[in-house]
């Protein structure tokens, strides 16, 4: 990681303010009136809950827009929504897409309608429908969204609140997974384009590079329940401030995974601080859960996660690789 730099390249300047956003979002669930629930919208339905998330790709359209290749946009959309009810202890069931385009194109259907193929058969769900919307003078290009359905019987959601003490399981991402992409093509297209080579990988495009799909995390759901998870937390938008939806506590990560090769090149090509990484990406972890030490030690060895660090009552803030978010 780079020195943090006051005229560095911030993801507010690229165009996307995260607190602005987050008192946006403040605003229309007051509006609201609320709903029960965080990364997942819960309906009490008797003896279960139904849960429902909804969410999109973001720019990572203009990625595959420039290449003409949207053949993993489906399994982004599918991995954004899905991830979510899993952080709640949820078990995704059932999609729907909405498309809206400018102009209908068979072959970019197509190809998006693979992918959310693709993405269906990873995270074990079904595809009950969707809708495509023709509008001209509202879209540009495309934009593509889905909801998600899920179930949970009752007592078996996480209880959603850390507890100081807990330790901290982490697990990989897959790469830049599908936020924060406002900030990275407008870093890396400053001297390359997206055709170009990826330096640490010259036989993959910066292009493929970035439209590396999102990983889905539904097969841990059985394992994080078995192993008595507190709560659980998706590293998306927001990077890893994230953890903090697990409650008011301070997370010290003392051992996170390695960030792949993509995050150094996007920071050194925008001249990004550390702390705005952060604030923005996953940074080489996708997925954060809550759970006691001895239950995380038996979680860990079971899945492809690792102990990153702990739970600590203090002032709420995650302090990662000297920073403190």
């Amino acid at each position: 990681m780079t020195d943090d730099a006051d005229d560095g390249m911030t993801y507010a300047e690229a165009g996307v303010d995260i607190d602005a956003s987050e008192a946006a979002t403040a605003a229309l669930i007051g509006a609201t009136e609320g709903f029960e629930g965080d990364f997942a919208g819960l309906l009490d339905i008797g003896d279960r809950y139904l849960a429902l998330a909804a969410d999109g790709v973001g720019t990572k359209l203009l990625v595959a827009e420039a290449i003409d290749d949207y053949s993993t946009i489906g399994i982004d959309c599918i991995a954004m929504n899905v991830n979510d009810l899993v952080a709640a202890g949820v078990r995704p069931v059932a999609f729907v897409d909405y498309l809206a385009v400018a102009e209908p194109d068979d072959e970019t259907s197509e190809q998006i309608g693979d992918g959310l193929a693709e993405g269906a058969d990873r995270a074990s769900v079904e595809l009950v429908g969707g809708e495509t919307a023709v509008m001209p003078e509202v879209v540009k290009g495309l934009d593509i969204a889905g909801t998600c359905a899920g179930l949970a019987e009752k007592g078996s959601l996480f209880p959603g609140e850390a507890e100081a003490g807990d330790a901290l399981v982490g697990f990989p991402s897959s790469g830049i997974h599908s936020n924060g992409l406002t900030l990275a093509r407008k870093a890396v297209t400053k001297d390359h384009e997206y055709t170009d080579p990826f330096p640490p990988n010259p036989d993959r495009s910066i292009a493929e590079e970035l439209l590396e799909p999102t990983r889905i995390y539904t097969d841990l759901l059985d394992p994080l329940r078995e192993h008595d998870t507190n709560a659980a937390a998706h590293v998306t938008g927001g990077g890893w401030g994230n953890l903090t939806r697990m409650g008011d506590f301070r997370y010290e990560i003392t051992d996170s995974f390695e960030a792949q090769p993509v995050f150094e090149f996007v920071q050194k090509e925008g001249d990004v601080a550390d702390e705005e990484m952060h604030r923005t990406f996953n940074m080489g972890t996708g997925f954060v859960a809550a759970l006691a030490p001895e239950n995380a030690e038996a979680l860990a060895a079971e899945t492809d996660g690792q102990i990153i660090g702990e739970v600590q009552d203090g002032e709420e803030a995650v302090a990662i690789r000297g920073l403190e978010l």
